[in-house]
């Protein structure tokens, strides 16, 4: 039963690490003109909320901004996959922001990375995990 146990562990491990490489993450840069800038932020505080809350493949969309220059936003996004992506972006939430948000928007800029640590990764949303439900 022990040898079944670990085997199942070993097989889950490499599923898990398989999931996290097929992972697209991205950082978004967006400079937001200042005369917009708590209009746009609410705009995206309600899409980032959706995108989490009714897509499985949305891991993660966490908007942030500068503190030296709040019109300076920067959102790290996570999916699953491609294909989370592909539907995130096809969403009725993300095409409202887009419309919405279009003048507002001075430069964008994705830029897509690679994780280096896949295994903390998983870690770290446990812990918050573990943290929220305190």
């Amino acid at each position: 039963m022990k040898n079944i146990l670990v085997a199942l562990m070993f097989l889950l491990s490499i599923n898990m690490v398989a999931q996290t490489n097929n992972m697209i993450i991205r950082i978004s840069e967006i400079e937001i003109d200042s005369s917009y800038l708590q209009e746009y932020k609410n705009i995206l505080q309600i899409e980032a909320k959706a995108s989490v809350q009714k897509e499985s493949g949305v891991v993660a969309i966490f908007p942030m901004y500068q503190k030296e220059n709040p019109a300076q936003i920067r959102i790290l996004e996570i999916y699953s996959n491609k294909s989370a992506y592909e539907n995130h972006i096809k969403s009725p939430h993300f095409l409202k922001y887009k419309a919405s948000t279009l003048k507002m928007v001075k430069s964008l800029r994705l830029i897509d990375m690679n994780g280096i640590d896949t295994e903390t990764m998983k870690d770290i949303f446990c812990k918050l995990n573990r943290s929220y439900k305190k």
